[in-house]
């Protein structure tokens, strides 16, 4: 039976051929159909790559994915990754830390004035609403050293309960969108993505608290936005200008007016560029921030700031690298310090610097697929060294601080059970060149959602 039906197929086959009807040409209306149906699978494929394209970096994150967008932390990022609607998330991170005198001050290696002391550090809550597939409203509201109670007085310690930023966004295009509000400075790696499980250490970079006061953010307005591809990332924002009534010898971090009936005297505007060259998991970047800082005050003179870093970092293969150098000059810097003498607002032998400077190395490897453990575990041991001074240079006819001058060894280990929750460890050796020192032992915990 089936050699029968092969039979027959090859007859009607046969037929087929010969028969002229049959074989005949397709009609002009066969083909102009023909010719539709390509054009709309071209045209798929044209809308397949640029969907991919769209999907880069710089692209909004999906729902429910842990993906930065245009430099935020992924947990501030979530509400690009909705269609509509309301958007929530967090970070939150805690400590215990023992401090201890260096040798170098104490001769005999006792442990005076050794304390150890907890912290419920940061407890943050991302609340954003997406109104259209354009426009957006974000927001980070923080409670910092457990809140502020009516038990501040008694310990002595204070608390805060602040808006870090709170920001409209109108995304006009991939390469240009319009942000206002209280943003953050795009300044450094942390004070943008201060999430604590996507950083080493239980600290932040001192100099990215000393010499880029993070986290820092003003009220302003601005574009941000990606070209090339994706590769090329850029924000930009006309500021507040810094406040140069809470300068001091340890720097500028006092300046920020943190968008609090803010006075705008003066403002400052700040570009930045982030390259993500060819090789995969690279990333070269810089900043600059110019301004005014006198506020307009009496006896602070015609004060100007001007702030600039370079950062670069690989992420790949369990391998972590990172490197920063920011360095910033004051305008000034003599008639300000003058006015903060005046009013008690520094000591009579401290100088506000006309010139800071710092930067730090970071190297961390991933090292838990070599123990055959969860592949969804990393276990990060890191070593970060950080020089910082706020008096690199001082106003001529002062005299500098050599205490500020300071080197900062940091080893540490890192273990995520999961991508967004992480334990650590550290050890920070701080030595400055002149003066006494605390080195302390640091372990805690960070989470973000």
């Amino acid at each position: 039976m089936g050699d029968a039906k092969r039979s027959w197929i090859f007859i009607v086959t046969a037929l087929a051929a010969a028969h002229p009807a049959w074989s005949a040409e397709p009609s002009d209306r066969e083909v102009a159909q023909q010719d539709r149906i390509d054009e709309l699978e071209r045209k798929v494929d044209v809308l397949t790559d640029e969907l991919s394209r769209m999907r880069s970096e710089q692209a909004a994150p999906e729902a429910g994915s842990m993906q930065s967008f245009s430099g935020l932390g992924p947990a501030a990022s979530k509400i690009y990754g909705i269609a509509k609607g309301l958007s929530i998330g967090g970070y939150a991170e805690g400590y215990y830390a023992h401090l201890f005198s260096n040798k170098n001050d104490n001769p005999n290696g006792d442990p005076q004035g050794a304390a150890s002391m907890t912290d419920a550090l940061r407890t943050v809550l991302y609340v954003g609403y997406k109104f259209n597939e354009r426009l957006l409203f974000n927001a980070e509201f923080e409670w910092e050293h457990a809140g502020v109670s009516d038990d501040q007085e008694t310990f002595g310690v204070g608390g805060e309960a602040i808006t870090e930023f709170a920001a409209l966004d109108w995304r006009l295009r991939e390469e240009a969108s319009l942000r206002t509000g209280l943003v953050l400075v795009p300044m450094g790696f942390i004070n943008l993505v201060h999430e604590p499980p996507f950083f080493n250490g239980v600290s932040r970079p001192e100099v990215e608290q000393v010499i880029i006061p993070t986290t820092w953010r003003e009220n302003g307005a601005g574009l941000y936005g990606s070209l090339f591809d994706g590769r090329l990332q850029y924000t930009g924002y006309l500021l507040t200008g810094l406040d140069a009534l809470g300068f001091g010898p340890d720097g500028i971090s006092g300046g920020r007016t943190l968008g609090s009936q803010s006075r705008a005297q003066d403002v400052a505007g700040v570009l930045r560029l982030d390259w993500r060259p060819p090789i995969e998991g690279t990333l070269l970047g810089g900043s600059i921030y110019g301004g005014g800082v006198d506020q307009g005050r009496s006896g602070f003179g015609d004060g100007k700031l001007m702030l600039w870093e370079l950062h670069a970092q690989y992420r790949g293969h369990g391998l972590e690298l990172r490197a920063l150098y920011a360095q910033s000059f004051i305008d000034g810097a003599s008639q300000i310090t003058q006015a903060l003498r005046s009013r008690g607002n520094i000591a009579e032998d401290a100088v506000v610097g006309s010139g800071q400077l710092g930067g730090y190395v970071e190297a961390a490897y991933d090292v838990m697929p070599w123990l055959g453990l969860s592949s969804d575990w990393s276990l990060t041991p890191f070593f970060r060294v950080e020089y910082y001074n706020t008096e690199q240079s001082v106003p001529s006819g002062f005299e500098r601080d050599k205490s500020q001058e300071i080197w900062l060894f940091t080893p540490g280990l890192t273990f995520k059970p999961t991508a967004n929750v992480a334990y650590k460890l550290d050890f920070r050796s701080f030595n400055p060149r002149q003066g006494k020192t605390t080195n302390q032992v640091e372990i805690g915990f960070g989470v973000a959602f």
